[in-house]
C-alpha cells in the first residue's frame, strides 16, 4: 500500500514538472514573439570604445539575437588610451564574433576627434552627425546605447547617450528607438 501512494505521488510530481517546463517554454515563446520587432529589425549598439560591448551589453547582445535582431555595432574609438589601439581593435573583433555579431556589421571610428579619453568632452553634434549617418545608412529601426550617467560615469560613454538623446529629441530616430531608461536612471 505505501509502494503505492510513494508510486502517486511520484507520478504527480513528474506530470507537475512536465507541465510546468511546457508551460514556462510556451510563455516564453510568447514573451518573444509579442516583443520581436520582425524579421526586418536592425538594432545597432553604440559603444564608445572596444570592451564596452562586453562589458556593458553582452545579456542585451545575446538576448536581442535570441530574437532574431539583426546587431550592428558602431564603436567610437579604437580604445587607444594606453597606446593599444590595434591590439583593442583586434580584441573588439574577436568579442563581436563571440557575441554572434557578424564582422561585416562592426565599425570602429579610429578618429581624433573622438579619443579614449575620460578627461576629453566630445562634441554632441558631431558624434550625433555620424551616428545619424551610420542609422540612415545601415536601415537601423532601433538604437542601444548607455544611460545617462554613462554607466561608468565615464565622459565618453556619456557623450553617446547625449547624441542619441539629442536626436531622440529632434524626431530623428527610428520610432522603435524611443528611449526606456532603466530604473534608477533618468533623463536629466
Amino acid at each position: 500500500m505505501e509502494a503505492m501512494w510513494l508510486l502517486c505521488v511520484a507520478l504527480a510530481v513528474l506530470a507537475w514538472g512536465f507541465l510546468w517546463v511546457w508551460d514556462s517554454s510556451e510563455r516564453m515563446k510568447s514573451r518573444e514573439q509579442g516583443g520581436r520587432l520582425g524579421a526586418e529589425s536592425r538594432t545597432l549598439l553604440v559603444i564608445a570604445h572596444p570592451d564596452d560591448e562586453a562589458m556593458f551589453f553582452a545579456p542585451t547582445v545575446l538576448g536581442l539575437a535570441r530574437l532574431r535582431h539583426w546587431v550592428y555595432l558602431l564603436c567610437f574609438s579604437a580604445g587607444n588610451y594606453y597606446n593599444q589601439g590595434e591590439t583593442r581593435k583586434k580584441e573588439l573583433l574577436q568579442s563581436c564574433d563571440v557575441l554572434g555579431i557578424p564582422l561585416s556589421s562592426v565599425m570602429i571610428i579610429d578618429n581624433r576627434d573622438f579619443p579614449d579619453d575620460p578627461g576629453m568632452q566630445w562634441d554632441t553634434e558631431h558624434v550625433a552627425r555620424v551616428l545619424l549617418q551610420h542609422i540612415e545608412v545601415n536601415g537601423i529601426n532601433l538604437v542601444v546605447t548607455f544611460d545617462a550617467g554613462g554607466v561608468s560615469g565615464h565622459s565618453n560613454h556619456i557623450a553617446l547617450y547625449a547624441a542619441v538623446r539629442a536626436l531622440h529629441s529632434e524626431g530623428k530616430l527610428p520610432k522603435e528607438s524611443c528611449p526606456q531608461p532603466s530604473r534608477g536612471s533618468g533623463w536629466g
